[in-house]
């Protein structure tokens, strides 16, 4: 028989509820979304990487040569070109390479928001590297350059 020609009761349907819906799979806009969030982090990995690159780069340069127990003109030496490098990769190398004495410290002094070059331990850079028979107080010297990596770098 037609269903047009059944009783109006008889042509009613049962209430079907809507089959439940799962969180799984997404709607494509959740995806866009996720794949929005994984770009957005790894660019901000990559560019909190490449700012911190040169401080890494001149610590483990500092911890090698905490390690090599270098006598302690070379390690003013070494120390002074770390310093240097690092000056010259923050600003320009015309501010930083035609300085030294009081001037150089003072640079030091300021990158590093610091005091400690100019009337502190880092003074032994002013001759240290140029006496033979320099002494000093390593630990203090390399800790020092340290703080100023970490803070300058």
């Amino acid at each position: 028989m037609k269903e047009a020609a059944l009783p109006l009761a008889e042509r009613i349907r049962d209430i079907h509820q809507p089959e439940p819906h799962f969180w799984w799979p997404p709607a494509p806009g959740w995806w866009l979304v996720a794949v929005l969030l994984l770009l957005l982090g790894g660019l901000a990995i990559l560019r909190h990487r490449r700012r911190t690159a040169l401080r890494r780069a001149a610590l483990a340069e500092l911890h090698g040569l905490r390690r090599a127990r270098l006598d302690p003109r070379r390690l003013a030496v070494s120390l002074e070109m770390l310093l240097r490098r690092v000056a010259m990769a923050r600003l320009s190398r015309s501010e930083v390479a035609t300085l030294h004495g009081e001037a150089w410290l003072a640079l030091l002094d300021r990158l590093g928001n610091t005091r400690e070059f100019g009337e502190g331990a880092g003074r032994v850079l002013l001759c240290a590297p140029w006496e033979p028979s320099a002494s000093f107080d390593r630990e203090a010297l390399l800790d020092l350059v340290e703080r100023w990596l970490e803070r300058a770098a």
